[in-house]
């Protein structure tokens, strides 16, 4: 933890106090103030920083380009054009999916963007633009379990793996109530332990699954229905405070680009570059 020096505390302090001596008035003018310069402060940087977790196919993931690895994916194609719109240039940083809200709590990144639904827990500590896109769940298990997992009721005790922080986690313990839930904090790892046999089942978005599936020709989508909720849709958060000028941005780009039928398009064309970077 960084230190604070007694100067610093003796600045908050003052900070604090002219503060509390202010109107109601003033304290509205500060909001107002501080909603314009997160908007304003990504534009003169011309950079909107992005938090990711590039292990996501179609939505986030890794390929080569012209000999060289690139983070691509629908949601890298999404936040390329807001980036576009607002005149800055997208910077994504990848890191664990556990990590990726926190780094934009402490202020690392504007957006994170990296198959996020908004959940109500997660809405207490951030902000978040509309929906953009709302996957079925499902779940992958391997072949030779078929006719083994066909219903809920059969992974009952069994270990069923999801995402470490994501919703899977939630669509495990509510709708697979009796099995046992393991959570793992990256999906080619899930994948690896689903072949293998250490992990009985995965629950992973439905564009998702059928890339590994793709990849991975011993896997396939168990004939078991899981629940939609509008909850699991995915949004791109923002920070909690000062960020209402940019959602309200961002929330018309995403309006306009669904409206176009564009981020269809981009899961699609991911999805077959997916697929493409598997072959070779």
């Amino acid at each position: 933890m960084k230190k604070i020096t007694g100067l610093v505390m003796t600045l908050v302090a003052l900070f604090t106090l002219a503060a509390c001596g202010g109107g109601g008035d003033k304290s509205s003018d500060s909001s107002s103030a501080k909603t314009e310069d997160q908007l304003a402060a990504i534009k003169k940087a011309g950079v909107l920083k992005v938090a990711t977790s590039a292990d996501y196919a179609p939505f986030e993931f890794h390929t080569m380009v012209d000999g060289k690895d690139k983070i691509v994916g629908a949601d890298i194609d999404l936040v390329n054009e807001i980036a576009k719109q607002l005149g800055v240039k997208a910077e994504v940083s990848d890191m664990s999916f556990n990590t990726v809200l926190a780094s934009l709590k402490e202020g690392k990144s504007d957006i994170a963007i990296s198959a996020i639904s908004a959940t109500k827990e997660r809405q207490e500590q951030f902000n978040f633009t509309d929906n953009y896109y709302n996957p079925p769940q499902v779940v992958i298990i391997n072949k030779k379990n078929e006719n083994k997992f066909t219903s809920l009721e059969t992974l009952k005790d069994k270990n069923v793996g999801a995402q470490k922080g994501s919703i899977q986690e939630d669509v495990v313990k509510t709708q697979i109530k009796d099995a046992k839930l393991v959570s793992i904090e990256k999906v080619p790892n899930m994948v690896i332990e689903v072949n293998s046999g250490s992990l009985d089942a995965m629950v992973v978005e439905k564009t998702i699954a059928e890339s590994y599936v793709q990849q991975n020709p011993e896997l396939m989508i168990a004939n078991i229905d899981l629940k939609a909720n509008e909850d699991e849709a995915f949004a791109i958060a923002l920070p909690k405070d000062g960020s209402d000028k940019l959602q309200a941005e961002i929330n018309k780009i995403i309006k306009k680009l669904n409206d176009e039928g564009k981020i269809d398009e981009y899961v699609q064309q991911n999805h077959e570059l997916a697929e493409k970077s598997a072959e070779e």
